[in-house]
């Protein structure tokens, strides 16, 4: 089962909080037990598993990005100026793949799923939502 999620960003770099909507559509799957995938379509996205209590991990994570990858240095800004967003999506990586158990995501307390702006604002981002029945039930 697959689903396209939309998404719109308003900052140039934002972690944004899917799991609600990955929630949904696991629940619309029917699927109990499998895995699912969540893929950031774009060169300059990516997805992360990462801490939902408090906000300031996320903003924590974008500063230690812009810290350890600098705006304005690269060759390809000279293309169009986000050679920085391309390098950040790629650390980070555009797929996470987490268990579904007994009609649930396997996350942690603590853990959330986030969408990963590094070359915002978008009002057309895609995430594709795949989840795989396991073949033993």
């Amino acid at each position: 089962m697959k689903q396209i999620l939309q998404l719109e960003t308003y900052q140039r770099e934002v972690l944004v909080d899917i799991t609600d909507q990955v929630k949904r559509v696991v629940a619309d799957s029917g699927i109990d037990d499998g895995l699912v995938s969540i893929y950031a379509q774009g060169a300059t996205a990516a997805i992360m598993i990462q801490e939902n209590w408090d906000d300031s991990v996320q903003t924590d994570v974008v500063n230690l990005l812009r810290k350890m990858i600098p705006r304005g240095v690269w060759l390809h800004d000279a293309q169009d100026g986000n050679g920085d967003a391309h390098l950040k999506s790629g650390l980070v990586g555009p797929s996470e793949t987490i268990p579904l158990i007994d009609s649930r995501l396997g996350l942690s307390t603590w853990q959330n799923i986030f969408f990963c702006e590094f070359d915002g604002p978008r009002n057309d981002r895609q995430v594709v939502v795949t989840i795989l029945l396991d073949s033993d039930t």
